[in-house]
């Protein structure tokens, strides 16, 4: 059997650079119970090597892009027509991240904004599209909410191995409803991937306490598991303006990992994950000194003692896959489930509430063909998806009977790669859904590397998004009601770059254009007399344009990701157009809390001969625009001042097992918000401890 406990050292060095550690691996921090369990465990404690574990390949335009493909065997970035960005664990470590959200301010095309304190909705957009328009995969498993109709990425912490990717464009031809602005994935690390024990404890401002533990290996040379958990509690801040209340939140998430081979040709995968945010919040009204956009007093977050909400899921994945013919054919078999529940509570008791559950099931056939250099490869995969879900909100006038959709999707994809110099892929899927019309999706994308180091690559296809139960079926007293007769929103778009490398691959740089029409786009509208908010589709199309831009530098000891996205993502919102304006009447504006203009700066600076490593992130968000609104519940556009954060992160190695670690957010202290009505922390700083065994 495996160890649990590697006993090869680390050495300090391995702890930096571009990939994971040789070493058996980590512990990070507090948990005297885990030093326990080795030191009692000696007949598990063998031999594991240090190049055991499996490295994670982030050379420049190496990276694999899981989701661009319904195989399991998955195609190389540089490769690739449709533009992708991997985050890997060292990355994630590097920054420090401790909320997935974060990171992904750093990917081109992303805007992020979190309604609140740490815990609380937060929403990320791609290439100007709505939050609930992007496709969510957490370990494998479709993550969003099947009652709210996307993912709330203010419920996931990080992970103390895992690894982030964000594909951008169109990809329903192969994900079928929500993968219209692209697709995010999060994955924690395998047992055979990042062997050994791992844990991190922290402590810093407003209170705050974070921990992260795992423990993984691999037994018999067939087996390999990884168990993980992390929790943060923090005392928070006030986030109504002017207020005092602070608010707080909690937040754990544990995931369990195995894969089994009993044979050579058979792979059986079982997951688990579980999710658990409590956060309290603020209602929204007009405060005793009330924010004015265009000299009108206007609603804001105000302290609202006793507010808060608890949010569970529980996620499952299991997944078998055969190879025939020597590998030249794979058949594949998953099922997989996630249940939410989520609850609100004001100072009175229970306030509102909503229950999710999905089924996912999925066949997928992969035919290699082809020898050398020219490869060919044809999948086949089909996917049937049962959503129940039913409001549980108190109230009179609220529908408590459970609504079931049932959707049957049939993808075809192909690809073609010739060398190391050129990728081609094509893929078509037609859905089947019981409340609306058959849709059928494609994707077209191509890359290829020119004499000289130039790769030219390019993508169209479109996608397709269905209502979300709360859209169709979703009710709030006196706030909202949905609309049963809503329509799909439909997306077609494009997108076209160039990327250059030079010095051998150590510098790359690289532009992409893209350009989107999405008809039938679902809004929100607020119907006089009584004002009471229900969704519409709209009447025409709604276009996004931009250049998403990038920058890397992997030197010895440094390493440098810079990127920049505009957008231009005109949309049209019912509100009062000028000051003395007494009726609103629709004006075009750039889509809200989605900035013209957004940039990043990572620089890590980790040399092998010493014993530290700093990280400086620099994250610039342009002026944008939010919607406000009046006591009687009258919109307007409200703007937001460009902002820019600096954070800095370090470590010093005290052993090759023990690691000190900081870092401060917000060096500057700067003043700012990302959604209307709501404060955003100050400067603060962290620090702790990180082990690895």
């Amino acid at each position: 059997m495996g160890a649990i406990c590697p006993a090869a050292a680390t050495r300090p060095r391995e702890w930096k650079g571009t990939g994971l550690n040789e070493g058996g691996a980590a512990w990070t921090g507090g948990s005297a119970l885990l030093v326990l369990a080795c030191a009692a465990w000696p007949g598990m404690a063998s031999a594991q090597s240090a190049t055991a574990s499996a490295k994670t390949d982030v050379r420049d335009g190496q990276d694999i892009v899981v989701t661009a493909s319904r195989a399991g065997d998955a195609p190389r970035r540089d490769l690739l027509g449709s533009s992708a960005t991997v985050l890997p664990p060292q990355v994630l470590d590097d920054r420090q991240v401790r909320i997935v959200s974060d990171v992904l301010r750093d990917v081109p095309g992303v805007a992020v904004s979190r309604t609140g304190g740490v815990g609380a909705v937060t929403q990320v957009r791609i290439r100007g599209t709505e939050s609930n328009q992007v496709l969510v995969i957490v370990d494998g498993i479709k993550a969003s909410d099947p009652f709210q109709g996307e993912f709330d990425f203010g419920t996931l912490i990080a992970d103390d191995a895992a690894r982030v990717e964000v594909l951008r464009g169109q990809q329903s031809s192969l994900y079928g409803s929500d993968a219209i602005g692209g697709v995010i994935t999060y994955t924690t690390l395998s047992g055979r991937e990042l062997p050994g024990v791992r844990a991190r404890v922290e402590g810093g401002s407003f209170g705050t306490v974070s921990g992260a533990a795992r423990v993984a290996g691999t037994a018999g040379g067939d087996f390999d598991y990884a168990l993980s958990g992390s929790a943060q509690r923090t005392g928070g801040y006030p986030v109504a303006p002017g207020g005092r209340q602070d608010i707080g939140s909690t937040l754990a998430g544990g995931s369990a990992k195995a894969n089994w081979t009993p044979a050579a040709n058979l792979r059986v995968t079982l997951v688990g994950r579980y999710n658990h945010t409590r956060a309290e919040t603020n209602d929204q009204a007009l405060a005793a000194t009330p924010p004015r956009v265009d000299g009108r007093p206007v609603t804001t977050a105000v302290d609202t003692p006793g507010s808060r909400f608890t949010n569970d899921a529980a996620y499952a994945l299991g997944r078998a896959e055969l190879d025939a013919f020597n590998g030249a054919m794979t058949v594949a078999a998953s099922a997989q489930a996630a249940g939410t529940r989520r609850r609100g509570y004001t100072l009175a008791g229970f306030s509102s509430g909503d229950n999710g559950a999905r089924q996912r099931y999925s066949l997928e056939d992969t035919v290699r063909l082809g020898t050398g250099n020219i490869r060919h490869r044809f999948t086949a995969a089909l996917d049937a998806e049962r959503e129940r879900f039913r409001n549980v909100s108190p109230g009179a006038f609220v529908d408590r009977t459970a609504k079931v959709i049932h959707t049957y999707g049939l993808t075809g994809q192909y690809s073609l790669t010739v060398g190391d110099r050129l990728g081609f892929g094509a893929s078509l899927r037609h859905d089947w859904n019981d409340l609306f019309r058959d849709r059928t999706t494609w994707h077209v994308d191509a890359s290829y590397l020119l004499p000289g180091a130039t790769r030219l690559h390019a993508a169209a296809g479109t996608g397709v998004k269905s209502p979300g139960p709360f859209e169709l079926f979703g009710f709030s007293d006196g706030q909202y009601i949905g609309n049963p007769d809503l329509r799909p929103e439909l997306s077609r778009g494009w997108e076209a770059g160039v990327d250059q490398a030079v010095a051998g691959g150590k510098v790359r740089v690289g532009a992409t254009y893209f350009a989107s029409r999405l008809h039938d786009e679902i809004f929100t509208t607020f119907v006089p007399p009584d004002f009471t908010a229900t969704s519409l589709n709209r009447d025409g199309t709604t276009r996004q344009q931009g250049v998403e831009a990038f920058a890397q530098v992997r030197l010895a000891d440094v390493r440098l990701d810079a990127s920049y996205t505009y957008l231009r993502a005109p949309q049209s919102r019912t509100v009062l157009a000028t000051p003395l304006a007494t009726i609103a009447t629709p004006v075009t504006a750039q889509a809200v809390r989605r900035p013209r203009n957004s940039a990043s700066l990572n620089v890590t600076y980790a040399p092998k001969a010493a014993p530290f490593s700093a990280t400086l992130t620099v994250r610039h968000t342009g002026r944008q625009k939010d919607v406000a609104f009046t006591p009687d519940f009258v919109a307007l556009y409200a703007d937001l001042r460009a902002f820019t954060l600096v954070n800095v992160a370090a470590t010093y190695d005290v052993t090759p097992r023990l690691q000190l670690f900081g870092r401060v957010e917000n060096l500057f202290d700067e003043t700012y918000q990302e959604v209307f009505g709501y404060a955003t922390p100050g400067r603060a700083g962290y620090g702790g401890v990180r082990l690895r065994f």
